[in-house]
């Protein structure tokens, strides 16, 4: 199908689904989930919009959730159907400098204050265009393992993009695990993929976080995501420190173990171009 037919067929179903007539259709930089556009209406503000075939209605339900369970700004959703999603429009100057990389750190911190029970989700949730599977468990490191790093590896492997020396050297990481990391005093709400591509920042402060991939964990997985980032330095860390400490041994240790799960998400997105890095972050980590 062209942009135009593209863009004509979007029209049609927008004008059906909230009742107004659009004006401009333009295609903004999306993630990994789909096209987004920033979509202009007669008498109405301006809307974000999202195509796609994976189940936009998962994310809908992440943004619901934290619209209503936490202070984490994040676009209000105005109508979902499968395969469209749309949502308030949040403009921003794209300009991340030290005042929103504090900015960042405050709602990083706390939504890390947000605790539960135990690890996982109300309802399995989406990383990206792939499902996360989310039951409970009382233990990070197995949740970790059996939910997160194994999967995803064994997806990896499945679809070609992680070679069977890869998948074998993830396996001898899952095995370690227990040695490698602590169980936290209690499950944090993590933002899932957190950096600072999906945050729309302006005069900076944070005006939306936006693509969660929401469920309760480990704090610092949720922090080794964020930092892994060029954008945030020490004024990230420092602000984050004012609200929440970082135990000894995650820069040394444990935060090594985050960056090589990272890695290997960014291979089962990205392909087979992204496997020397996972290389490098499984080596760092000794295996």
């Amino acid at each position: 199908m062209s942009d135009e037919s593209i863009e004509r067929d979007l029209s049609d179903r927008l004008s059906t689904a909230i009742g107004a007539d659009v004006t401009d259709i333009t295609e903004l930089e999306g993630g990994l989930v789909g096209r987004v556009f920033r979509v202009s209406l007669a008498g109405r503000e301006p809307v974000a919009v999202k195509v796609d075939d994976v189940p936009l209605e998962n994310e809908a339900r992440m943004l619901a959730y934290l619209a209503d369970e936490t202070a984490l700004p994040v676009p209000a959703v105005h109508h979902v159907e499968s395969g469209l999603l749309v949502m308030e429009y949040v403009d921003g100057d794209g300009i991340f400098d030290e005042r929103a990389e504090r900015a960042l750190a405050d709602h990083l911190a706390a939504l890390h204050d947000i605790s539960a029970d135990a690890y996982g989700f109300p309802f399995d949730t989406l990383s990206g265009p792939f499902l996360q599977s989310n039951p409970w468990a009382d233990s990070w490191i197995d949740f970790f393992r059996d939910q997160r790093l194994l999967p995803f590896a064994r997806a990896a492997s499945d679809d070609g993009s992680l070679s069977s020396d890869g998948f074998e050297r993830v396996q001898a990481l899952a095995e370690r695990l227990d040695d490698l990391l602590v169980e936290p005093a209690e499950p944090a709400l993590l933002h899932g993929d957190l950096h600072p591509g999906n945050v729309v920042v302006g005069d900076g402060a944070v005006q939306a976080v936006i693509d969660p991939a929401i469920y309760f964990g480990h704090d610092e997985l949720g922090l080794a995501y964020a930092e892994r980032s060029p954008e945030l330095g020490e004024s990230f860390l420092d602000q984050y420190r004012r609200h929440r400490p970082i135990p000894t041994g995650y820069f040394e240790e444990r935060r090594d173990v985050y960056t090589a799960f990272h890695v290997l998400e960014n291979v089962r997105y990205f392909g087979t171009e992204i496997r020397p890095r996972l290389d490098e972050a499984l080596a760092a980590v000794g295996v």
